[in-house]
């Protein structure tokens, strides 16, 4: 038990095996029409073989007699925008136009040579373009924001599960004693106000010298599509510029869809590993 507990299973990625008609033409087929630049084949002549694209993995069976369709492979990606333009360059099969659906996802699907069901799936960018620019009775103001003023915005984004299933005064203590550990350790931070309400806030955290974290970026849901976000990324950045060391490094998560704010800040993506507990 000890074991299983310090050396857990470590997944790589999942590959899902199709039958095909004709393995030749379909690796073709999935190279030069779909997009997949690696391919690989064995036996003489070769009777199984794949395709890969970066992360995604499918390998195929040879089976003559194979009737067509049966088979449905999800796949997601970034910047769907630009794998659907290439598709539709390339004359694949479109049966289902890319289009936004419930779930916040924005998805097509392909019906490859074999009769096989793809579908291509990724997160909804926010399209509502925001104002020309923030209403004059926004104030910035570095502070960190309040133990309330904080969850009322984690309520308001979707992220104060906790804040919300609190009812008994212990759980309530217990959650507002998370709350303080959370803004007691930021190093600085920047909050949105309008007629004395916080409507938005930024954290940064770290050690002071060598790295620094943003996170917790929030603007209250009736507040946002008018800059105020850019508005509190600015001002923790003109923080950063003023006080953090040269060669210090500075990073965040984001979700789909929210890099290329973040961009204009000059972050860029990189690679990391995380581990949840």
């Amino acid at each position: 038990m000890v074991t299983e507990e310090l050396n857990p299973p470590v997944f790589s990625h999942v590959e899902p095996v199709l039958p095909v008609r004709d393995l030749p033409g379909t690796i073709s087929y999935w190279q030069e029409v779909l997009g997949f630049t690696s391919q690989w084949t064995w036996g003489d002549p070769p009777d199984i073989g794949a395709v890969s694209w970066q992360t995604v993995h499918v390998q195929f069976y040879l089976q003559p007699e194979w009737k067509g369709g049966g088979c449905s492979v999800w796949i997601r990606l970034h910047r769907i925008e630009s794998l659907y333009r290439l598709h539709q360059q390339r004359g694949a099969e479109i049966v289902e136009p890319l289009e936004s659906k419930p779930w916040g996802m924005a998805q097509y699907t392909v019906r490859e040579i074999n009769g096989h069901y793809l579908c291509f799936a990724g997160m909804v960018e926010e399209r509502e373009k925001s104002v020309a620019s923030m209403p004059s009775t926004v104030q910035i103001i570095g502070r960190l924001p309040g133990i309330k003023e904080f969850q009322r915005l984690q309520v308001s984004v979707g992220w104060g599960k906790e804040v919300v299933e609190a009812h008994t005064a212990a759980q309530v203590a217990d959650v507002d004693m998370r709350t303080e550990r959370v803004l007691g350790a930021a190093i600085f931070g920047v909050v949105a106000v309008v007629s004395g309400e916080v409507v938005g806030c930024a954290l940064l955290v770290g050690d002071g010298v060598s790295y620094y974290y943003v996170k917790d970026v929030m603007v209250h849901k009736n507040w946002q599509g008018r800059r105020i976000g850019t508005a509190l990324m600015r001002e923790l950045v003109g923080w950063l510029n003023k006080n953090a060391r040269r060669g210090a490094l500075v990073g965040l998560f984001t979700r789909d869809g929210l890099e290329p704010f973040y961009k204009q800040f000059g972050f860029a993506r990189g690679f990391a590993m995380l581990r949840y507990m």
